[in-house]
């Protein structure tokens, strides 16, 4: 799974590399978080047609959406359940379907975190668990394949923006070799080359879509031991990103 990430790259940062126009962008500020966990609000790009023409060309925003997708038919906004998406079902699942179909963005990530049980046991008798730090080599940006969905109060008016949710999740796939022997599952990216096609609510294949998603390639992230800080939400800075001394 994915369940924790940080976040850092600035919105001038986020509009440059996704070439987003400044006028597609949440009002609210974009700051660094180190310590992203599900029901936070975290940056995410999406495209869709102007809102005066529904059959326009997508246009890529850049918005601050709530991660743990809640379903469109869900009775209840309860948020950070389904945070993730299984690769192999996710085209399927009455959950993703649709969402899969038409509603897909990027989370523009600086890495992820993951956590491999050691051997010394905690005050409960369970292994006491290692936390890691994820990203690329080369500190590019991580394009996570993820799908949006919206829900609406329905004791509320449709054109009451209170009455609406927007939320996400992170697609995951089987981990490659370099990361399986830290954690089973990894997050699936989007290659830039296929980040106008991912995102273009048009393309509606199935198969079209699945080709377009691809776990990091074998290598090319930097993996190592990190603070056990990480673990409190409330932990938030660059220090969890330093590697242990004595890993």
């Amino acid at each position: 799974m994915c369940g924790r990430y940080a976040s850092t790259r600035s919105r001038e940062d986020l509009l440059g590399e996704f070439e987003i126009d400044a006028t597609n962008v949440d009002e609210q500020a974009i700051e660094p978080d180190y310590n992203v966990a599900p029901t936070k609000l975290s940056p995410v790009v999406l495209a869709r047609p102007p809102r005066d023409d529904k059959e326009g060309e997508p246009v890529r925003q850049l918005r601050q959406l709530k991660w743990g997708l809640v379903p469109s038919w869900s009775k209840t906004p309860q948020l950070g359940r389904m945070i993730n998406a299984r690769a192999e079902t996710v085209y399927e699942k009455p959950s993703f379907r649709r969402a899969f179909a038409s509603r897909r963005l990027i989370v523009p990530i600086s890495g992820f975190y993951e956590w491999f049980p050691t051997q010394q046991l905690g005050k409960g008798g369970k292994p006491l668990k290692q936390p890691f730090y994820l990203h690329r080599k080369d500190d590019d940006v991580l394009a996570l394949a993820g799908l949006y969905e919206f829900w609406r109060d329905k004791e509320k008016e449709p054109d009451d923006d209170s009455a609406w949710l927007i939320t996400f999740t992170i697609i995951t796939t089987t981990a490659s070799d370099d990361v399986g022997h830290i954690h089973d599952r990894m997050p699936m990216t989007v290659a830039k080359k296929d980040w106008e096609a991912w995102l273009d609510p048009r393309l509606n294949e199935v198969d079209d879509i699945r080709a377009l998603m691809a776990p990091p390639p074998q290598g090319s992230l930097d993996i190592y031991a990190i603070t056990t800080a990480v673990n409190s939400v409330k932990n938030n800075g660059p220090e969890l990103l330093e590697p242990l001394a004595d890993a």
